[in-house]
C-alpha cells in the first residue's frame, strides 16, 4: 500500500554534548493525521548525531509506507543544509551518517527538506525525549 504524500517530522537530541541521546520519529499524512512514531535510544552521542540518527530512522520508517513524496521536516538547520547541499559536511563521523541518508532517500520519488522552528516539532521532540527517559528501542 503506497501513500501519495507523507509528512517526516524528525528530531534528535543528547543531554550534554556528547550525552544520553535519542531519536523520534513522527510520520503524518497531509491532514496530520499520525501514520507512525517511533524512538530509539541510541546511546551516548552528539546532539548532531542524534539529529542525523533521526533522520535516518525516520527514512527507514518512511520507506515501509511507500510513499509518492515525502516531506522531511527538522528544526535542525544543520542537518537539513547539509543534505541539501549547502553545507559541507567536514566530520568524519557525520559523513558516514550523511552517506546513509542520501542513500535512504533515493527510495523516494520526490523528496522535499524543511528547516522548521522548534516549537513545530514539538512530536518528534517528544519522542526524542522518551528515547532518552526510557534508554530503550521501541
Amino acid at each position: 500500500m503506497s501513500s501519495p504524500t507523507l509528512i517526516l517530522y524528525a528530531d534528535g537530541g543528547s543531554r550534554g554534548n556528547p550525552g544520553p541521546a535519542g531519536a523520534g520519529v513522527y510520520l503524518t499524512d497531509m491532514h496530520g493525521n499520525c501514520i507512525a512514531e517511533r524512538y530509539q535510544y541510541i546511546g551516548e552521542s552528539t546532539n548532531n548525531v542524534a539529529e542525523y540518527a533521526s533522520l535516518i530512522l525516520g527514512l527507514q520508517e518512511a520507506k515501509r509506507h511507500r510513499p509518492q513524496q515525502l516531506i522531511v521536516r527538522m528544526d535542525s538547520q544543520l542537518v537539513i543544509r547539509q543534505v541539501l547541499g549547502e553545507y559541507q559536511v567536514k566530520k568524519p563521523h557525520l559523513k558516514k551518517l550523511f552517506d546513509q541518508v542520501r542513500e535512504l532517500l533515493q527510495s523516494f520519488p520526490t523528496v522535499a527538506l524543511e528547516h522548521i522552528p522548534r516549537d513545530e516539532n514539538s512530536e518528534a521532540d517528544r519522542l526524542a525525549n522518551q528515547a532518552m527517559d526510557e534508554r530503550a528501542d521501541n
